[in-house]
């Protein structure tokens, strides 16, 4: 395939991904269910080239964007107070559904080595952050299982990926030292926070000297890269590093980013994240032709691997139940024994946290990266994509019955000291205050009333004025000019009161994008009247 068929696959693609999304939306479906399904018929239409995808270079290409973008958003305080819950999902429950599978399949396939075994376990154990994206931006969930299953999507690719890479390294050679795994294990984890950390901090000195939009939003786009091959290169866990840089960079981007930066770089970056995440479903559906034809055709598919592959996806699935309830039991029995520190989720949460286990991207790269030699490789392969479809199809399609079944609701011990109205009125309040003060001159004559009176009673008002063209001109520039000091006061009192935990991100960037709304306003309306 040449060069330009590749570009015009590449956009008949991205229009195939807004007709299938359209679909979704029109027939209310997830739209992952409607790409994935999509990309697998678009696979077998006659004349079209069969999709062969590089593993390396989707997960280079895909995994450190997606992953920057829930880091990006991530609530810091939640994801530090959960850290525990979300450990135990991102490792333990990887590790426990590898092993598993692991046994399952050499139960039931004797011949296959055990190194063979704990790989397929590998590529099949982490759900994947962009499948559980797109499904739970759909979904209403309480406050405590949101922040487990998201800080659960962005860690637990790292998990996996080492996993499989000690499964290589044990067919390769034979041995296995569980102490060697776990010591590695560590410091692929310490170096990933480690050199995220120092990403994250370079971006945060870069970005307060740059002083252009352009380049502020190229380098936020970027870091995400940066981050992840940095990360690779110097032999450490990608997937960390690109996440904690996403933290950093999330954390600090409220003070560091204005207003114009943040909103024309949050448009491009949900334009490209939507063209992405829709790019890796319908990658995968178009990637099935290339399995089946691999391992034979559909027939040998059906006759040889059927009973195997079934059973490994009910192992997948099995042990991520036995695993959360299991865990549940344990700080149930804690707390029943005095440890008031630990809160059980119950059972209903616990069902809706099993059955949110979507496999995605990086099950199938993981699948495709596989060495020829690999005993078992075929039936691999088509085990990592029945798992994906099974997982994204099933689970994917009825979680939102699932929880609306188990009737979770909000626990109010969750919820922020303040709500939106209530930090809407504080950030008004300190915007006033600094109206009040700006409002008059040198001279305690009152310089700004209708700016006075608009922030007293909370609502907006035409400013009319009087005087010669230059006159006006001035009187405009200092109108605005006390209207950028509210935004900024008001922006600095949203932090404060982020910072002190009292409300939560979600009311933070609500309000944060109504002053930055504001503000652009106040600059074309202050730049349209200077002389």
């Amino acid at each position: 395939m040449d060069p330009a068929e590749l570009f015009e696959l590449v956009v008949g693609m991205f229009l195939a991904v807004l007709v299938l999304h359209y679909l979704a939306l029109r027939l209310r479906l997830p739209p992952a269910v409607a790409l994935l399904l999509g990309g697998g018929a678009l696979a077998f239409v006659p004349g079209l080239p069969a999709i062969e995808l590089d593993p390396e270079l989707v997960l280079v290409i895909f995994l450190p964007p997606l992953l920057m973008d829930g880091a990006w958003f991530t609530a810091l305080a939640p994801f530090r107070r959960h850290l525990a819950g979300i450990a135990s999902l991102a490792v333990g429950a990887v590790v426990f559904t590898a092993v598993v599978v692991a046994v399952v399949a050499k139960l039931i396939l004797p011949e296959l080595p055990w190194a063979a075994c704990v790989a397929l376990g590998a590529i099949v154990s982490p759900p994947d952050a962009v499948s559980a994206r797109a499904v739970l931006q759909r979904v209403k969930l309480p406050r405590r299982l949101g922040t487990l299953l998201e800080g659960e999507s962005l860690l637990n690719d790292a998990t996996g990926l080492v996993l499989f890479r000690f499964a290589l390294v044990t067919a390769a050679t034979g041995t296995f030292s569980l102490g060697d795994a776990i010591g590695s294990f560590a410091l692929l984890v310490a170096g990933g926070i480690a050199v995220g950390g120092a990403i994250g901090a370079l971006w945060v000195m870069l970005l307060r000297r740059l002083g252009d939009d352009h380049l502020m939003i190229a380098a936020s786009v970027l870091v995400c890269w940066v981050s992840y091959v940095a990360g690779e290169m110097l032999h450490v866990s990608g997937v960390i590093a690109t996440v904690t840089a996403g933290l950093v960079c999330g954390w600090y981007q409220h003070v560091i980013l204005t207003a114009s930066v943040r909103v024309r770089a949050l448009s491009f970056w949900q334009a490209m994240i939507f063209l992405l995440e829709a790019a890796v479903f319908i990658l995968i559906g178009l990637s099935l032709r290339g399995v089946i034809e691999r391992v034979g055709g559909f027939a040998v598919v059906w006759q040889d691997m059927a009973w195997s592959v079934a059973a490994i996806i009910a192992a997948v699935i099995a042990a991520r139940f036995a695993w959360i309830f299991g865990s549940d039991a344990v700080l149930g029995g804690l707390r029943r024994a005095g440890w008031r520190a630990v809160e059980p989720l119950g059972p209903q949460a616990a069902t809706v946290m099993a059955w949110a286990g979507m496999r995605g991207v990086v099950t199938l790269a993981v699948a495709l990266s596989l060495p020829e030699t690999m005993p078992g490789r075929d039936l691999m392969l088509v085990t990592a994509f029945a798992v994906i479809l099974v997982t994204v199809l099933v689970q994917g399609t009825t979680l939102g019955l699932v929880i609306r079944l188990a009737g979770l609701r909000e626990d109010a011990r969750a919820r922020p000291p303040l709500d939106l109205f209530a930090a809407e009125a504080a950030m008004m309040k300190a915007q006033f205050a600094c109206v009040e003060r700006l409002a008059y001159g040198p001279d305690g004559t009152l310089e700004h009333p209708r700016l006075l009176d608009t922030y007293r009673r909370r609502a907006t008002a035409s400013a009319e004025f009087s005087g010669t063209s230059e006159e006006r001109e001035r009187s405009i520039t200092a109108h605005y000019d006390v209207i950028l000091a509210a935004v900024a006061a008001g922006r600095e009192e949203l932090v404060r009161l982020h910072r002190g935990r009292q409300i939560d991100d979600e009311t933070l960037h609500n309000l944060e994008r109504d002053l930055d709304l504001e503000e652009l306003i106040a600059i074309a309306a202050k730049s349209g009247a200077d002389p």
